[in-house]
């Protein structure tokens, strides 16, 4: 079963003014996630649950159904209803009911780091579904503006809550190190706001274009009073997060049933100090491949680069105990085929190379600088070589050479 493909945005109507706009989407909702999908379930890592009676189909429900259950969701932050929130909700409920069958699964994993990296910063526990709008749960997500992992930090907003990125480690991937970074990052905005529908605004968009809006609204905080002065994608955000929070909490009336993924439940860390590839602990630790990826995405080439900076391991519980008993025969496996960088190179001088054909095997190579009154022959005579030898090792025409020029000597 392929997830639908659905356009980056959607037409609203405003009823206040009879108008209608187009409302761009978050990048989570219409990121294709079909090639990750497929490769976990070659691999049998997702499934659906065995009592899980869908119909497949989408109940139709009024607006009074959809603002009763908005209200009874235990959330700090306001959760309104209206035209823009019906559209995302019924996306989700729709269009992309595939992908939140996919979702529900991946919470099961990602879900508690979330709660405990929002829980001591004391962040609201429904900002635990912003990854859902963000990256739709894929730690490898990447947007068009090069934001990248669950969270979605650009390199710049990463870098100034610790997060580092290189060619072989992206930490905006690591789903641990990525969470508690963006905790800080939401807390710090809501000290500026102390409203947290323009903390995530804010979040999408960046303080900037908030405050923007803010100012060409008279000075308001309030999302929605700001609403038409926001960029396209920050106007369906908060929406797309309040349908987000609605379908995860509500997806068993709309007949979706959750995947099972296949994730160990329980995993640990180690601390790699050398380097080592992720198929090397595949090869002996009886772990697969994929499923180190999956615990390890912040790794972009299945390279811990343990021996520049210190680096972390997840891995399931019983591997832990063989990686350890292993010992350096994990890093010792295949190694020369897994790193062929060389440490060291001998180079061979050009000259040296040129040079061979008038000088004996073992020559060793000398360089002579002209003196004033200096001829081919003096010099000749003074290393004990011919005039035709010097003038052949420095492609000579003739006799002539210029006081202050080198000369290459072979003796």
């Amino acid at each position: 079963m392929a997830a639908a493909a659905i356009s980056d945005s959607v037409m609203v109507h405003d009823e206040q003014t009879g108008s209608s706009q187009f409302v761009e989407l978050p990048q989570g909702m219409t990121d294709d996630v079909d090639s990750l999908l497929n490769l976990w379930y070659s691999k049998n890592y997702l499934s659906y649950v065995d009592d899980c009676n869908s119909t497949g189909v989408n109940p139709v429900f009024s607006d009074s159904v959809y603002v009763d259950r908005l209200s009874r969701i235990s959330a700090i932050m306001e959760m309104p209803y209206n035209d823009v929130v019906r559209k995302m909700i019924d996306l989700y409920a729709e269009k992309l009911r595939y992908k939140v069958s996919y979702m529900l699964g991946a919470m099961n994993f990602y879900m508690p780091i979330f709660e405990e990296a929002l829980d001591l910063y004391d962040i609201p526990n429904e900002l635990k579904y912003l990854p859902v709008i963000e990256s739709a749960l894929n730690p490898s997500a990447v947007s068009r503006a090069g934001a990248s992992g669950l969270w979605q930090f650009i390199v710049s907003t990463g870098k100034l809550y610790g997060l580092h990125s290189d060619s072989w480690i992206d930490e905006r991937r690591d789903p641990i190190k990525a969470s508690y970074a963006a905790a800080r990052y939401l807390k710090d905005l809501h000290d500026i706001y102390g409203d947290w529908n323009l903390v995530i605004a804010a979040y999408n968009c960046g303080p900037g274009n908030v405050n923007k809006a803010m100012h060409r609204a008279g000075g308001i905080k309030d999302y929605w009073a700001i609403y038409n002065y926001l960029p396209r994608e920050t106007r369906g955000y908060v929406p797309a997060f309040i349908a987000a929070n609605y379908i995860m909490n509500y997806y068993c009336e709309h007949n979706i049933c959750p995947m099972d993924a296949q994730l160990p439940a329980a995993t640990d860390t180690i601390v790699i100090s050398r380097e080592l590839h992720l198929q090397q602990v595949a090869d002996l630790c009886g772990v697969e491949l994929e499923q180190l990826r999956a615990l390890n995405p912040q790794y972009k080439r299945d390279v811990v680069p343990g021996n520049s900076r210190e680096c972390i391991l997840r891995l399931p519980c019983e591997a832990i105990g063989n990686f350890i008993e292993l010992g350096d025969s994990v890093y010792n496996h295949k190694a020369n085929e897994f790193f062929k960088k060389r440490k060291r190179v001998e180079v061979k001088s050009s000259v040296a190379s040129a040079g061979k054909k008038g000088a004996g095997k073992g020559s060793s190579i000398f360089y002579h600088r002209i003196k004033k009154g200096e001829t081919l022959s003096t010099i000749a005579r003074k290393y004990g070589v011919t005039v035709s030898q010097l003038k052949k090792w420095n492609k000579l025409k003739n006799t002539k050479i210029t006081a202050g020029k080198r000369l290459i000597i072979y003796r």
